[in-house]
């Protein structure tokens, strides 16, 4: 009668195991399937991007070093393997756009060009499509981390490896007050 209930409860333990493993590999397929829509935008952005700094350097002069910030944060996000990788340089090359944005402002021939019109309006709607995919990977994310550090889920979580994702985060530059110049 005892090894039955032993035998029971070995069991119960199994299958608890395995529901729970089950259920945290779930959570973090969803999380890396959430950052592949990330990861989708990304690639557009960085091929608008690409060419906008075509157009643009037609029309800029002493500037360069704000079209070879854009390039180079282009660049790390194209070369970029994980998903924090890919974090990180989606957040430089979002200040460094910023940055090429502004520059327009100082070029009114470049304001008209249709090309870099377009191309900024194609930009615009990507970072909004980013902005929405960001927080569907934020809140997919925060579910799977918190599934790792829950006990007990937390003992399974251990024994497979399971560690923290990264979320998106606002960088430094992004938490900055932005002063508007009404002067112009």
């Amino acid at each position: 009668m005892v090894w039955m209930i032993v035998i029971g409860i070995v069991v119960l333990l199994v299958l608890w195991f395995i529901a729970t493993a089950n259920s945290l590999a779930r959570k973090k397929m969803s999380a890396e399937a959430a950052f592949a829509d990330v990861d989708v935008y990304l690639t557009q952005r960085f091929d608008a991007i690409n060419s906008m700094v075509g157009t643009i350097k037609g029309h800029v002069g002493a500037e360069n070093d704000i079209l070879v910030n854009v390039i180079n944060a282009r660049a790390k996000g194209l070369g970029a393997q994980t998903i924090d990788e890919k974090v990180e340089a989606d957040n430089e090359l979002t200040n460094a756009i910023s940055k090429l944005f502004a520059l327009s402002e100082a070029y009114p021939d470049l304001k008209v060009d249709q090309s870099f019109v377009k191309l900024e309006d194609q930009i615009a709607t990507l970072n909004q499509e980013l902005v929405a995919a960001r927080r569907y990977y934020n809140a997919a994310v925060k579910i799977y981390n918190t599934a790792i550090i829950v006990i007990p889920a937390n003992i399974v979580a251990n024994i497979m490896g399971y560690r923290a994702m990264k979320m998106y985060e606002a960088s430094e530059e992004q938490r900055q007050n932005v002063v508007p110049n009404f002067e112009k």
